[in-house]
């Protein structure tokens, strides 16, 4: 198997297992006990907040732990929107956000909010003045993810967020995809709200986190007892959190000792090799993509072909293939892209355990076999 999808998931790296372990055994406390057991457990909850906000240059007590990047996002736009009905019921997003923001951005359509999706340019780039355009006195949210998930485009948020400054309305941003790709800091973005994945980290799924900035209007999406600061109940998963604490400062170091360049070239060894033999077309701009992101089409060919054909590789289809129909992706749709360009679009992704030997395994198989399946086209 070569592994190719990381925007997906991460294998959970050695030192986050590692870490992880004792509070799966002898260290099994609830920390919101206070005896020894309950306190060596909060001091272990505490120490992994400070890991997280340490990623993001934020402060500890404003990382509150979730089950997930899916579960912040729904408290952004469920639990936020909710603590801010009286000011205005207006919410700015995109067209290309994850499924976990465009569903709750839908879910509260129904209850009366009024929400507008910015569509990108062809090149998959949300621009601050279309956004700026939609600012209406109602608006009290903006939501732009900070790197898509499917082509890899890095947004300006930095800009976006000057903008929301100056127009005093709250923003969020989706950091799912970007931590631990390039730097992430929450000052410099100008936000005051940002999701954290756990499992595209390198930690483990079911466990995320939001940034929400001191002073931010909040109102909890889960209630019941007052585990972190009253912003969302439910025991925390010590042993989750820290590991997704351990994986935040690996990652920091990662980015200081710049091992993401090696990620890039074999990234770009990928795309010179794909070009050098067969048809294809990258979408989104490269000079904004994230270091590990490829997204690019096979002209005459279905990404279910290619997945059929080369089941050793794992990567993500553009399209899928729905009751004899192919169904091509929201942000593909967004950005314009044709169908019969859109049908035969793969994203690969690579992670800070791809080798140089897998991608020249994955060039060769690809070499191998698409002349054949063209054939059979």
């Amino acid at each position: 198997m070569i592994y190719l999808d990381y925007n997906a998931t991460t294998p959970i790296a050695p030192e986050v297992k590692e870490e992880i372990e004792p509070f799966l055994k002898e260290n099994f406390g609830n920390p919101s006990c206070l005896y020894p057991l309950g306190k060596e457990a909060k001091i272990a909850l505490e120490h992994a907040r400070e890991e997280v906000a340490n990623l993001i240059n934020a402060k500890p007590e404003e990382i509150v732990f979730m089950s997930g990047g899916t579960e912040a996002n729904n408290t952004v736009f469920k639990g936020i929107l909710w603590a801010l009905k009286e000011k205005g019921n207006h919410v700015i997003t995109t067209a290309i956000e994850h499924p976990s923001v465009l569903k709750p951005a839908q879910f509260m359509q129904e209850l009366g909010f009024e929400i507008t999706f910015i569509l990108p340019t062809p090149e998959g780039i949300i621009e601050p003045e279309t956004l700026k355009k939609a600012i209406r006195k109602d608006t009290v949210l903006i939501s732009v993810m900070h790197a898509n998930n499917e082509t890899g485009i890095i947004q300006p948020i930095e800009e976006i967020g000057k903008i929301a400054k100056e127009y005093d309305i709250l923003f969020h941003t989706d950091a799912a995809q970007s931590l631990g790709k390039i730097e992430v800091d929450v000052s410099i973005l100008n936000v005051d709200l940002l999701t954290i994945a756990g499992h595209k980290l390198y930690a483990p799924k079911g466990i995320g986190a939001l940034y929400v900035k001191k002073g931010t209007p909040f109102s909890p999406l889960i209630h019941g007892a007052g585990q972190e600061n009253g912003r969302r109940a439910g025991t925390e998963n010590v042993a989750f959190c820290v590991g997704l604490g351990k994986a935040c400062s690996l990652l920091k170091e990662k980015l200081k000792n710049k091992e993401i360049l090696k990620i890039a070239e074999l990234r770009d060894k990928l795309w010179e090799g794909l070009k050098t033999h067969f048809d294809v077309i990258r979408h989104g701009n490269p000079k904004y993509c994230l270091p590990n992101t490829l997204y690019i089409s096979f002209k005459g060919l279905t990404a279910q072909d290619l997945l059929n054909f080369i089941p050793e590789i794992c990567v993500s289809p553009g399209a899928a293939c729905h009751s004899q129909e192919i169904k091509m992706s929201h942000v593909l749709k967004a950005m314009g892209v044709p169908p019969e360009i859109g049908k035969g679009a793969i994203r690969f992704s690579l992670g800070y355990f791809t080798t140089e030997e897998e991608i020249e395994m994955a060039l060769n198989l690809f070499i191998e076999r698409i002349p054949a399946m063209l054939k059979d086209v």
